[in-house]
């Protein structure tokens, strides 16, 4: 039984109860007990299996559907009234005909199981920085997983039942694996709908529905659905910007602190740049969030942001000990591993984590392997022991490197912001932007390479403006219009005569010379482009490079003090290749014209500017 005091909730679980028809239905405390007791159940029923506690203490793992291994794009939707307002860049449906069609897969689809309400809270419990949801769901891994990845349980509730909060926004969110028990019919370890899967937005209503899929943010709806799709739209309606942004903090040596955001698409090192061990000594970097960043003015004309996760919800593959060491140190107990393989131990491993692959395993799929049984001779192939989407799931305070102020519910001032693409070619290394608007048409034509065949023609081109190309909840030249007003709900610093944005920048970690070769480091190596944006915030450093596309350093102002890179090599990664950029302006025209005159004439504008600048230079 529940008892809840907030009418307008308590008429929404019954409305679903009624519509899924569940066995029983159970309100979430959020109590270690619950953690300990739903995990234990998870274990009897084959979906989890525990892991050696004298290797990683109170650690499980869970092995999915081999069909439902990650986000599902093309089955992701964002429903209002008019097409135009979702964009060229979302799938769209009528809204109207989604209910009725999600309807009709929701009833009676929680038969045989229990229905779990989930209140929780993205950013810390009663912050203004914060906003609250309440999920339904009918899976108990979606609850455990919940419970590390949100502030959740009862003090949620209790704002939500105060008299004086009867009618506060939160987020109704419905999640079904749509698999009723029919018949007394057995279970399976990961029950999941196959043939109907959907993760579906209501932005004008602030919903979220998700039907079939137990994986990831399919069914975790207070990450991707919540924090970025439907917050995204809350901030463009309230004047603040919901963000697919790691943030960190950086120190140096003279002890003064400044906190960036940084928004990166996915292979491009998001959670190694969140906790890198710098290499130069006397700098340090501390970790506020590694994946979502909510940014708000306060009152004193600055952007505030919080990280809304009390979670990492991690790609495990290819995290290991030279690539991000203190991602490792994290994952040292009370963890959930999906799809990763196992060891003759009882631990995890998976590809990347160590050098060497252990002497046997079960992969993710839960057969036996011997490592040199994996590769095909015949056709030089390699089945992996873990899945290359496996992931992990840990509280964010158990990083090494998490800053003290990482849960402030007044959020850090952020001093810079910065976008990075994966380029081959043409972006340099670091580049400081004219101005705000000049940084947001960096951030909306950033873009990165294919890596794979499995994304089309290897170097191929792929737009992903601000890392939000599949998470921003409505038209992207509209989020566009709405980064461009943020530019004009600052202040004047009276000091400085400078406005209290942040300082845009953007980098590219990912130059490759003739030979194909990477030519710029990275990893902890990144501390030194980090420490040219430090100064350049502190405006320690003269902006002597003026160059079409920004403004750029000179090779002396990167500290390449005992770097294993050669002075023409960086220079290489420091210039500007005209013949590349006219290239690049002709697909930006090409991205932009898929927005037809929604696109802000102002990055237009700037577009024009470096299209003549370009056809002039040279540099």
């Amino acid at each position: 039984m529940y008892n809840i005091k907030n009418k307008k909730l308590s008429e929404w679980i019954d409305c679903w109860k009624k519509i899924l028809q569940p066995e029983c239905v159970y309100l979430c405390n959020g109590s270690h007990e619950e953690y300990t007791s739903l995990c234990e159940k998870l274990v009897a029923c084959g979906t989890f299996r525990k892991l050696n506690e004298n290797i990683r203490p109170n650690s499980y793992v869970a092995n999915s559907d081999p069909k439902d291994v990650a986000r599902v794009e093309e089955c992701t939707f964002i429903c209002c009234k008019d097409c135009i307002n979702a964009g060229p860049t979302n799938n769209w449906y009528d809204p109207e005909d989604m209910r009725k069609k999600l309807i009709s897969h929701y009833n009676g689809a929680m038969k045989g199981r229990t229905m779990y309400i989930i209140p929780f809270s993205m950013g810390p419990i009663g912050s203004s920085m914060s906003h609250v949801g309440v999920q339904i769901t009918d899976s108990a891994y979606v609850v455990v997983n919940m419970r590390i990845m949100t502030r959740m349980g009862s003090a949620v509730l209790d704002i939500l039942e105060e008299v004086t909060n009867e009618n506060k926004e939160w987020i109704p969110c419905v999640h079904s694996v749509g698999a009723p028990l029919l018949d007394s019919a057995l279970d399976v370890p990961w029950p999941c709908n196959n043939e109907n899967k959907y993760i579906v937005h209501f932005p004008e209503s602030r919903e979220i529905w998700s039907f079939g899929s137990g994986y990831g943010g399919n069914a975790l709806l207070g990450k991707k659905c919540f924090a970025l799709r439907i917050a995204s739209v809350i901030g463009r309606d309230n004047g603040w910007l919901a963000e697919h942004m790691l943030i960190l903090k950086l120190t140096n040596p003279e002890k003064r602190v400044k906190y960036i955001a940084a928004a990166f698409p996915s292979a491009c090192g998001k959670t190694n740049l969140a906790m890198m061990v710098p290499s130069i000594s006397g700098w340090t970097v501390e970790t506020i969030g590694d994946d979502i960043c909510w940014m708000k003015f306060g009152e004193d004309g600055k952007l505030y942001a919080i990280n809304p996760e009390s979670g990492f919800f991690g790609v495990a593959t290819g995290t290991g000990w030279n690539t991000n060491a203190n991602a490792m140190r994290t994952l040292h107990s009370n963890c959930i591993f999906t799809n990763t393989a196992t060891t003759a131990e009882g631990d995890v491993w998976w590809e990347g984590m160590t050098d060497t692959i252990p002497e046997y395993l079960i992969d993710w799929q839960k057969k036996n392997k011997i490592p040199n049984m994996n590769c095909d001779n015949k056709n030089k192939t390699y089945s992996p022991a873990a899945h290359p989407n496996s992931r992990f799931t840990v509280p964010v305070s158990q990083c090494p490197c998490i800053a003290p102020e990482w849960d402030d519910p007044n959020g850090v001032p952020i001093s810079a912001i910065i976008f990075g693409g994966r380029r081959t070619t043409t972006v340099p290394l670091v580049v400081e932007s004219f101005d705000w608007d000049h940084g947001v048409f960096l951030g909306s034509v950033m873009a990165s390479e294919t890596t794979a065949a499995a994304d089309g023609a290897v170097g191929k081109l792929r737009f992903d403006p601000m890392a939000m190309l599949p998470f921003c909840g409505y038209n992207m030249a509209d989020y566009f219009h709405h980064w461009l007003q943020m530019g004009h709900q600052t202040v004047i610093d009276n000091n400085t005569n400078n406005t209290m944005l942040p300082k845009i920048f953007s980098v590219n970690w990912f130059r490759r010379n003739e030979s194909g070769a990477f030519v710029w480091p990275g990893f902890s190596e990144n501390i030194r482009v980090l420490k040219w944006i430090f100064d350049r915030v502190d405006d320690k450093l003269p902006l002597t490079r003026k160059t079409p596309i920004g403004y750029l350093p000179c090779i002396d102002d990167i500290d390449t003090s005992l770097l294993n890179v050669s002075k023409n090599d960086i220079q290489s990664i420091l210039n500007v290749d005209t013949d590349k950029w006219r290239e690049y302006i002709d697909e930006i025209k090409i991205f932009y014209s898929k927005f037809q005159d929604r696109i802000p004439i102002k990055l237009h504008k700037i577009l024009h500017d470096l299209e003549e600048s370009i056809s002039i230079s040279i540099i």
